[in-house]
Parts: structure tokens; sequence; C-alpha cells
């Protein structure tokens, strides 16, 4: 395993993270497809002996369950200490006013709530899991602020958004003093490379750190075009990224699969290498129902892939239509 620092912090992150929104209930929640507990826990296991130590869940992931199965997870089975921990709030967990979202109330509530799953005293990173309209970006960010001096998390960090609201929010924090982020979870994948205009480039020059989500573009670039799988029939979100662009993807994903039979290796460890390749990617998130996914997600960081190889695989993109957060 490698491991790099997320961002300009001194904090080590291996270089794949694990995402957690696999692991849950599936009857709670939206993802019928999640593992639950007892099918969880070999993957965490897994994870640890290739050498992860960054995992990244959500409040509303099973509405609190992922954090409830990392947490039994971290405390039984490994020091605190050892670990990175990620989680996020904005999506609302209940129906009542005030259930969600990034106000003051809704920070505070939802960051005790999220320790108390987790059975942890603080979390060593918590973001924004989107932007919100409703709430003063200066009530946001105060709030934040005081969650790290309370000493409930150590780092801030964002996920998608504009990317003026991002350089909006982290100038925010700036001029009035305080925490700002240091990392940044977009989606970005070979199929949606949007946030190669303004956001990436903005990290790369503010030295924040990118921790995509859906590298795999919800499974779509490791396995042949057309096939299926359970998930991918019930996951309506995930379909609505790409329902746009499909004979374009396609193309793309044709190219993956044959560069990797070129290379004797997996369709996913192509794209992930391809991931890996750019300089201000810190950490792929992944998500993992097999072992074989996890088991793959680690050995792309010894595939190697060349100039050549690179502009084929970027070749086939068109401009797509802006999703993840609109």
């Amino acid at each position: 395993m490698q491991y790099v620092n997320l961002g300009k912090t001194g904090l080590k992150v291996s270089r794949i993270c694990l995402g957690c929104m696999s692991y849950g209930d599936p009857t709670r929640g939206n993802h019928s497809w999640v593992l639950k507990e007892g099918e969880s826990i070999p993957f965490y296991k897994k994870a640890l002996e290739l050498g992860i130590n960054f995992f990244d869940t959500a409040n509303m992931y099973s509405v609190g369950a992922s954090e409830e199965i990392l947490g039994k997870f971290v405390k039984s089975s490994v020091k605190r200490e050892e670990v990175v921990i990620a989680t996020k709030v904005y999506f609302p967990m209940t129906d009542k006013p005030n259930g969600g979202g990034l106000s003051r109330k809704a920070i505070m509530q939802e960051i005790d709530a999220s320790l108390k799953r987790l059975q942890m005293d603080y979390v060593d990173l918590y973001q924004i899991h989107r932007f919100d309209y409703e709430t003063p970006i200066e009530e946001t960010m105060e709030a934040l602020h005081d969650v790290v001096k309370a000493g409930k998390a150590r780092y801030l960090g964002a996920s998608s958004m504009a990317a003026w609201q991002f350089v909006k929010m982290q100038y925010t924090a700036k001029i009035k003093g305080l925490t700002p982020f240091v990392c940044m979870q977009p989606h970005y994948n070979l199929l949606y490379r949007e946030e190669e205009r303004d956001m990436l480039p903005f990290c790369k020059e503010e030295g924040i750190g990118v921790i995509p989500w859906s590298p795999l573009a919800r499974g779509r670039l490791a396995r042949p075009w057309g096939s299926d799988t359970p998930r991918g029939q019930s996951d309506k979100y995930g379909n609505s990224l790409y329902e746009k662009t499909q004979e374009a993807d396609k193309q793309v994903v044709s190219t993956v699969q044959r560069i990797a039979k070129d290379k004797n290796v997996t369709p996913s460890q192509v794209a992930l290498a391809w991931m890996l390749s750019k300089p201000v990617i810190t950490a792929p998130i992944i998500g993992a129902t097999k072992m074989s996914h996890l088991e793959e997600a680690v050995q792309a960081l010894n595939v190697k892939l060349s100039d050549d190889e690179i502009k084929q695989l970027e070749a086939g993109y068109i401009p797509h239509q802006i999703s993840g957060f609109v």
C-alpha cells in the first residue's frame, strides 16, 4: 500500500479509500442492495490486511446503519489511532424541520449523532455532503469550525458542488479565520470529467486533497457494456448520472476493456490506474461488495499506463451535463 498526505495536512491516508455506503441495512434507506453487518465485516478486515487505513461513510448511508457497523468494527478490531475515519452531514435524517442541511443546529446535532453511532470521540474528517442553498455560508463555516475546536473532528472536507460555491466557502473560512476545508470529494471518473474544468484546477492550485466518489462510474467501467447487476437495476440515482451520454460512454468503456485485455489486467484496474495517474488525486473512494473488488483496487496501484494509453482512454469523452449535485 502507498500512503500520501491529505492535501496540505500532515495526515497520512492510503491511496485507496474504502467507501462504506455498501455496508449497512437493506431495510433502512433507499439502497436495498447493501450488505448486512455480518456480510460487511470481512471487507473491513480485508481492507486492513491490504493496508487500507482510510474509511469513508456518511450519516445518511442506510440512515445511520453504515456508521454503526463501521464503529463496531473499529472498536473491536483495530486501534482507533491507526485508522482515518470520515463521515458526512447534509442529507435529511428525518422528515421533520431541521432534520438535515447545514445550519448550525443541524451540524451540531448530527456530529453528536454520528459520533454516538460510530462509538468514537472524534472523526478524522468531517465533510459536508452537498452545498446548502438555504443556510448562510458564514453560519455553516462557523459551526464546522466549532466542531473542530471542540475536538469532535480533526479536519474538514466537502463533497460535490459547483466550483464557485466551494471557492466561496473556502475563502469565507480564510477571511474570517475559521477552519478551511482540506479536501474535496467530487464525482469524477473516465465517464464524467467535468470537474477538470474548474474544480480540480482550483484544488491543485490550493493544495486541496481530492478523493473522488464513483471512480468506476457505479461499476460501468468495471464490466462489459450492457451487463447488469442487482445494484445497477435498482440504483435510480446512479443510472440518472449517465443515462444521457450512453453512446459516448460505451466507446470509453470499450477502450477500457481493450487496454485491460492488452495489459492482462481487469477493466477496473485500468480505470483506477488512469485516475491514480493524475497528480491532483489523493485517493479514489471505491465500493466493494465482492472481495475481488477490494483486491483488484489495491492491485491497481501497480498498474502503470503509458501516455499513449491515457490519450486513448480520454479520446472518446464528450462534454456531459453537470451531474452529481444538481
